[in-house]
């Protein structure tokens, strides 16, 4: 089946059909978290060098920053932040000509408040536009338990589902920690997601909307030594084929989230491509080769950073320490990683943007 969609923010039916190209075709899309203007259209601008659609999402602590860590409020800061970068990305996604899936990252228990806060804007906007202002959000009550995750999620994705948007959910913990959200302390069991619980999930959620799943393999977030890490992507393997045993479904019937995708081998992204995964989250690699080339042109300027004149020559730095520069080899830092990774996701190239 050949897909094509506008370029642009996708939601309902072109949100699914574009996750159904990616599960057709064995390839994923990589979701960036962005905190301003700069990742964001950073994130846009390598979906569009590599020809690749793309995933941007915010995390309750990114959206704050994208309202301003000066904000008096910092739980409205959270929501208008998360807002305030949609609408951004509304209006530039379509101008560089891919489809950008908008989705906010890991809301746990606490954090509910956050979401209910967007959905408000979200009817708004819907009301107006006819058309979600996000193309899905996640609720991760993975800590929470299994009845109490699915019976919220549950009641989230009805409100959602009426704005023709879709939930994320997470079965399973991924380990690590991501804008206060989640633990370094959790026993290793819960790594990795059970069957039977993503079965219970469906069969409650498919009846209301359209759902994700983030099912745990192993994950965590981060990026860690060598051998700290055990991936088992037959976990995703074992969930497919349980669902689709158990209902009569065709193939791959989930359609899944690789959590805490940097820093993973290169051999466990693929195979996970094959068993219905359209989604990596990659931040903590993509955090770090934005500072990595800010940081690159500090050191070899370092005295652009401290004098505006050189005490010495007398040479103005105004060039140097100009944030436009230096700004710039971060965002382009950040490009040439994500280009790495819609290579090794298989996505480079297989944008379904209508090109007419």
């Amino acid at each position: 089946m050949t897909f094509s969609i506008k370029p642009g923010v996708v939601t309902g039916k072109d949100y699914l059909s574009l996750v159904q190209a990616c599960k057709q075709g064995r390839y994923a899309l990589p979701a960036v978290n962005v905190t301003g203007t700069n990742t964001a259209n950073a994130v846009l601008e390598a979906a569009a060098l590599n020809k690749s659609d793309v995933i941007i999402q915010l995390s309750n602590g990114g959206a704050e920053f994208f309202a301003g860590k000066g904000f008096p409020d910092n739980a409205q800061a959270k929501v208008l932040g998360a807002v305030s970068a949609a609408h951004h990305v509304h209006m530039m996604a379509q101008h560089y000509g891919v489809c950008v899936v908008l989705h906010t990252d890991h809301a746990n228990k606490k954090l509910i408040p956050w979401v209910e806060g967007m959905l408000d804007h979200g009817e708004a906007y819907y009301k107006q536009h006819g058309r979600p202002l996000f193309s899905s959000h996640m609720v991760d009550l993975s800590e929470e338990s299994l009845d109490d995750n699915i019976s919220e999620s549950a009641r989230l994705l009805k409100r959602m589902a009426a704005l023709d948007m879709s939930i994320e959910i997470e079965l399973g913990c991924t380990g690590g920690e991501e804008d206060g959200v989640g633990s370094d302390d959790i026993d290793n069991a819960r790594l990795y997601t059970q069957p039977e619980d993503v079965l219970k999930a469906y069969e409650v959620l498919s009846k209301i909307g359209h759902f994700s799943v983030a099912a745990s393999f192993g994950n965590v977030h981060g990026v860690y030594a060598p051998g700290n890490v055990k991936l088992r992507p037959d976990i995703l393997k074992n969930s497919q084929a349980l669902v689709q045993s158990a209902k009569g479904l065709g193939a791959n019937p989930l359609d899944l989230v690789f959590h805490g995708g940097s820093g993973s081998d290169k051999d466990k992204i693929h195979e996970s491509l094959d068993y219905g995964v359209f989604k990596m989250n990659i931040d903590t690699d993509t955090q770090f080769a934005f500072a990595h080339g800010v940081g690159t042109f500090v050191k070899e300027n370092e005295m652009a950073f401290f004098h505006q004149i050189d005490p010495e020559s007398g040479k103005p730095y105004k060039k140097q320490y100009d944030p436009r520069t230096w700004l710039r080899l971060g965002e382009k830092a950040l490009i040439e990683r994500l280009s790495e990774a819609f290579i090794d996701l298989k996505s480079n190239g297989k944008s379904v943007a209508d090109k007419i």
